[in-house]
């Protein structure tokens, strides 16, 4: 058993994809540099009974990365929304406890 408890904050942005290939494509071009804006690691789900709504996680070691980070996704989003995607809801939590078994 393994508790970590070093701080992480995650962003986590949940929308309807109109089609999750077209999506994925967009989202792997990377329009907002990930990695240079300080994200650390990224996770895509689904829910397994809709294959067009993703949630996307991405793990940041501060807050102000990942507001600074959201910000430039809202200005993204403004160009792209209804064409790649729709209706995007985003908050950032902070990551309190992961315990592994």
């Amino acid at each position: 058993m393994r508790i970590k408890a070093n701080k992480m904050y995650i962003l986590r942005i949940e929308h309807p994809v109109p089609d999750f290939n077209g999506w994925k494509e967009a989202f792997d071009s990377d329009p907002v540099g990930r990695e240079k804006s300080g994200v650390r690691r990224y996770r895509i789900l689904r829910p397994i009974d809709n294959a067009n709504y993703v949630i996307i996680d991405l793990e940041f070691d501060t807050a102000s990365q990942a507001e600074a980070f959201l910000a430039a996704l809202r200005v993204l989003w403004g160009r792209v929304e209804s064409k790649v995607m729709m209706n995007p809801q985003a908050r950032i939590v902070e990551a309190v406890e992961t315990k592994e078994y």
